[in-house]
């Protein structure tokens, strides 16, 4: 079975290279110091991964516009993309995947726009990727209809699409919205996505998660978080990460036994999300590259 390796998280690892977090999260860096970001993709190829996903999960109307830089959406994503690119061009080989991060808030289906209204927001965005990313990634999907509101977006590119889906740390036979995972297998037939994964969710919950895509018959993946739990009031834009706690348990050993468990389920694509940096990849790559 061969594995695409995925890079790990981006936002938590700029946050932990700063020293410091703000509302903005990685958006920060792209206005501060963009070069640091660079060199997190760089770091990550040299780990094993061979995807360099976008520094775009945030860089989302909904986001900008509480920070007064709507008018730099545009730039924004450019910026991100670019920095990708170069880094894939500098390692030499490697794939772009284009991130498209949920409206509303991570982990807040209910806050999310109707999926033909956030189709046309995605539509947009993935314009400005197309010329850039080899792939689109809509990560931390929490519902059936956040998931079709990415789908109907990217598609009409020519691309290839990987939806991710964030499910219940508690249960994860569940969306965090509640709905049965099972539930969107209509909507990968529908739109026929390239890849199924789940993301950012406990590493037990991808185990659960994970043999319940198999009857999708796409490729399926893993790319977990690192987190102890999700806070109450993380819950809505302009919340800082430093409400969130990182496992102690988790180290690159233990995420790869879990990684284990995913490729036995099928998974070709493994990762990882927030929290989960560099020598995850790098142990990844040496148990299963």
């Amino acid at each position: 079975m061969s594995i695409t390796f995925l890079d790990g998280g981006m936002g938590q690892e700029l946050v932990a290279r700063a020293g410091s977090s703000t509302s903005l999260w990685s958006v920060q860096a792209l206005l501060d110091n963009p070069e640091m970001v660079r060199s997190v993709h760089d770091e990550y190829f040299l780990s094993g991964a061979d995807v360099a996903t976008t520094n775009t999960y945030s860089i989302l109307p909904d986001r900008l516009e509480k920070h007064g830089l709507t008018d730099k959406l545009e730039e924004l994503q450019n910026l991100a993309c670019q920095l990708a690119v170069d880094a894939r061009d500098f390692n030499g080989k490697g794939i772009v995947a284009g991130s498209l991060g949920p409206q509303g808030f991570s982990y807040r289906p209910d806050l999310a726009p109707p999926a033909n209204v956030a189709a046309e927001i995605y539509s947009k965005l993935c314009k400005i990727q197309s010329n850039y990313v080899d792939v689109f990634i809509a990560e931390t999907m929490s519902s059936i209809d956040q998931a079709r509101g990415a789908l109907m977006g990217a598609s009409g590119f020519n691309k290839p699409i990987w939806l991710a889906l964030s499910v219940s740390d508690k249960d994860g036979t569940k969306l965090r919205s509640g709905e049965n995972i099972s539930d969107i297998l209509p909507l990968l037939n529908e739109y026929k996505p390239a890849a199924v994964l789940i993301n950012c969710s406990a590493p037990e919950a991808v185990s659960t998660a994970l043999p319940l895509l198999r009857e999708a018959k796409i490729p399926i993946g893993g790319y977990a978080n690192g987190f102890v739990e999700i806070a109450k009031d993380f819950n809505k834009i302009g919340a800082t990460v430093d409400m969130l706690k990182s496992r102690s348990d988790l180290n690159p050993e233990e995420y790869a036994n879990f990684a284990k468990d995913w490729i036995n389920s099928g998974a070709t694509l493994i990762g990882g999300c927030c929290e989960v940096g560099p020598a995850h990849i790098a142990e990844l790559k040496r148990k299963f590259g």
